[in-house]
């Protein structure tokens, strides 16, 4: 269907949204990023709801691109590069993660 390489990449990203999604779910986060009160409680739902099944989206493509044994390593590898990423993000543009869940 498609090359691996390319359902790798999409993997990559839908770790690095799903990440960004539990991230805006947090108060304080929301607040950095979108500079006004805390989101409601059906926003935080369901960005919660949108970061789980991006990081389990991510698994599945790990799992088409390649084998199990590989696909588990490269799926723990996106995660211990996506987490950190969005937390730089944060820290140096939080405005860039806007781009996820457009408020305005």
């Amino acid at each position: 269907m498609f090359e691996p390489w390319i359902v790798l990449i999409l993997a990559g990203i839908s770790c690095l949204v799903g990440f960004a999604w539990l991230a805006l779910a947090m108060n304080a986060h929301w607040q950095q990023v979108m500079g006004t009160s805390a989101p409601s409680t059906q926003v935080r739902i369901k960005l919660r709801l949108l970061g789980g099944l991006g990081l389990l989206l991510s698994a599945m493509l790990c799992f088409i691109a390649d084998r199990p044994s590989m696909a588990v390593l490269v799926w723990i590898m996106f995660l211990a590069a996506a987490a950190p990423s969005v937390g730089m993000l944060l820290s140096w543009r939080p405005q860039l993660l806007r781009m996820v869940w457009p408020s305005r």
